[in-house]
């Protein structure tokens, strides 16, 4: 056996940071040689281009063997021996790179919007060989190995080649969709670290298991598109937010999948008259409790409920029953599983590496760096990701607030301030702005919305004029407040009027979101329900009017599942909803007034066209403390486009109450919470009222207790 080189050692060791110098086809001294590694393998031939063969010397007992090509061939095969088993290889050292100059180019800009198509394990033919084409960003790796099905999980036989500005690449011949897979890594300082798993991985394993498992998604069946216009400001939109995991389960506790959701959800939510379904995080995660808030595969739908092209299934039959998509995403944060981005390469690489920076202290996870071009561009292409390949219609984007604010969460001197002086998070900032500008740019019928607690002003309004460029903000001033005002004994609630009043003064400061979703009904909160006081009357009457007023109130709207029928019980992600409650009366009427309602504000431009725009809302009673009284004209863009809404937060019901209004002639009653149909007391105008002449037009109005009433003029 003749003395080895360097290389050689480093190639058997499974240490070698660039396996093409030395593996593969190469011309030494005028002559041509090829190297192969094959563990295992007691002898190996080379299999030229027309048949011949050359037998390859083993020049190392690991199975590392060397030779001439027959007759100068450039193309070749390996056939090697296993024990009594000879196999025709093609070897992986002989292939031409993956990815182009020009996305090498684009990558280390950090403009390349479809990293997808490239980062990931990607079936493909390249010389006429089908195999799986796997690339991954790990600039500060001494070497990086791709283990999977196909080579025994021995980190010796497919080291990667490294280009541009770290991200290795290998085509590996013959490897196939549904092989399980990661990456081996060896860090700067020559550390092994665990096995990490695929951050561009379109399809994973069930947790507790956390391989990648290569699939071709660019063969998903593309889900059908919502319909047009359907996150427009002057639209109707009102949200159904849903755990896919507790929505409803089995007999026997287990889940839905995709498919049969597809066959349940989207019918029920068309039915009560929502527009859009927006799922809690899908991404994958390993720990149920989270909620999908803590992805470690931001690009795989979570395998809980099935496949990939199981999930697109469900985004068709949603898109089948007019419903709009949203998905609930998470670039602010992520755990630190070992087999995760954390401490991807050896160094802090997705993540800052100062806890000052990089750690979230309230939920123990890691913050990404936004001031890094690799990290920016792995998470845009991933928002733009879902829009594309799934056909999803908008992005809730969470915690935006910790995104924005360097000491958000965080003690006096526990931050670093930016290169001014300041909190604000500046490569965040940029971040969002470049997020939103890019979705809205690839595709303009989606909307982005932002979960975002503070006042930062110009959330919802252009980059171009400073703002952060979302299409939405969720209003969590007015669910604070108005739950607050609702949870008081109606006789207390004269002293906070305000709570209620308050909201208007910024409610069209940004396009707003009223959110009822499931931050609301968890860790002690108690369900909305269990929020109202009251005996059971009132307790259901006071969440009749609750409902009433927030869908007569400007600003889109959002519900948590269960909600719609009066959950008792704090949801739990480990449990179904409550469904038997409906056999109740009164909760089966909360049932059948939310479908009224989004039947209504569906079907009068007044309640939706001007949402997010002051011209569409007119104060009428806003003085009427002591009887917990409110009204206010919506309004729309046609002149006789208009709804009074009247609100009664008190029990008691009061005669010959006068309210102005724009016109003379009949108003009819279009909506009543206190009808008998919703389990109310059946208190009202007998369906219609005419207004009163005089200098201002005015309606004598029977209002019920704890209840709205809906009127519009006739036309």
């Amino acid at each position: 056996m003749t003395k080895l080189s360097a290389e050689a050692y480093a190639i058997v060791e499974g240490r070698h940071s660039d396996p093409f110098h030395y593996l593969g086809l190469h011309t030494e001294g005028g002559k041509t040689v090829v190297r192969a590694f094959l563990p295992e393998a007691s002898n190996v031939e080379a299999i030229g281009e027309h048949g011949e063969a050359a037998a390859l010397a083993r020049i190392h007992d690991a199975g590392l063997f060397a030779g001439a090509l027959p007759n100068g061939s450039r193309r070749y095969q390996l056939r090697a021996r296993f024990g009594d088993t000879v196999v025709d290889l093609d070897d992986p050292y002989r292939f031409p790179p993956v990815l182009s100059d020009f996305d090498l180019y684009l990558l280390g800009e950090g403009t390349h919007q479809r990293i997808y198509d490239k980062l990931g394990a990607h079936p493909m033919t390249l010389d006429g060989v089908e195999g799986v084409a796997f690339v991954v960003l790990a600039p500060n790796a001494r070497r990086v190995s791709v283990v999977g099905d196909f080579n025994f999980w021995d980190a010796r036989r497919h080291p990667m080649r490294v280009r541009g500005v770290g991200y290795w690449e290998l085509f590996v011949p013959h490897a196939t969709p549904g092989d399980h897979y990661k990456f081996d890594i060896i860090g700067p300082q020559g550390q092994h670290l665990p096995l990490k798993a695929d951050p561009l991985a379109f399809s994973t394993e069930m947790r507790p298991n956390t391989a990648s498992i290569v699939f071709d998604e660019t063969k998903l069946p593309h889900p059908r598109p919502a319909p047009a216009g359907v996150n427009a400001l002057s639209a109707p939109m009102s949200i159904y937010e849903v755990h896919l995991g507790s929505w409803r389960r089995k007999a026997n506790n287990e889940w839905l999948t995709y498919r049969e959701l597809a066959e349940q959800l989207p019918s029920y939510a068309r039915d009560l008259g929502f527009t859009h379904v927006e799922f809690l995080p899908v991404n994958e995660h390993p720990f149920d409790g989270s909620w999908g808030y803590q992805p470690t595969g931001l690009y795989a739908p979570t395998s809980r409920f099935g496949t990939p092209a199981d999930f697109a299934a469900l985004v068709d039959a949603c898109h089948r029953e007019g419903l709009g998509v949203l998905l609930d995403w998470v670039p602010g944060h992520f755990p630190d599983d070992p087999h995760g981005l954390a401490n991807f390469d050896g160094t802090a690489l997705y993540e800052h590496a100062n806890p000052l920076q990089g750690r979230h202290l309230d939920w123990g996870t890691l913050i990404y760096n936004y001031g890094r071009t690799e990290v920016v561009n792995f998470l845009v292409s991933n928002a733009l990701f879902w829009l594309e390949r799934y056909a999803i219609d908008g992005l809730r984007v969470d915690a935006v607030a910790s995104m924005l604010y360097l000491d958000y969460s965080r003690p006096p001197g526990g931050w670093i301030p930016n290169k001014y002086g300041g909190r604000e998070n500046l490569e965040a900032i940029d971040f969002l702005r470049r997020f939103n500008t890019e979705v809205f740019a690839r595709f303009p019928q989606a909307t982005t919305a932002a979960e975002e607690s503070t006042a930062w002003p110009q959330v919802s309004r252009p980059v171009e004029y400073g703002g952060l460029g979302f299409g939405y903000k969720w209003n969590m001033g007015w669910m604070h407040d108005t739950l607050n005002y609702v949870s008081k004994d109606p006789i207390h609630r004269k002293h906070h009027h305000g709570d209620i009043l308050f909201g208007l003064h910024y409610a069209f400061s940004e396009n707003f979101i009223l959110p009822l979703s499931h931050d609301e009904v968890v860790h002690g909160k108690r369900s909305i329900l269990g929020r109202m006081p009251g005996d059971d009357w009132q307790r259901f009457a006071n969440l009749r009017t609750y409902y009433s007023f927030m869908f007569g109130h400007p600003g889109k709207k959002l519900m948590f599942m269960g909600c719609e029928f009066g959950q008792e019980r704090e949801w739990s992600h480990d449990r179904s909803l409550d469904w038997y409650l409906l056999e109740k009366k009164q909760h089966a009427g909360i049932q059948s007034l939310i479908r009224d309602l989004n039947r209504l504000y569906r079907a009068l431009p007044a309640l939706h066209e001007l949402d997010c725009d002051q011209a569409g809302f007119e104060w009428i009673v806003t003085d009427d403390a002591n009887r917990n009284v409110f009204a206010w004209i919506r309004k729309g863009n046609d002149a006789r486009a208009r709804c009074l809404v009247i609100i009664n937060f008190s029990p008691n019901v009061y005669y010959n109450y006068r309210v102005r209004v724009p016109f003379t002639g009949k108003w009819h009653e279009v909506l009543n919470s206190d009808s008998a149909h919703y389990g109310g007391s059946n208190v009202g105008n007998v369906g219609e009222v005419q207004a009163l002449d005089g200098l201002v037009p005015e309606l004598s109005l029977t209002i019920p207790p704890l209840a709205a009433i809906f009127l519009v003029p006739e036309s």
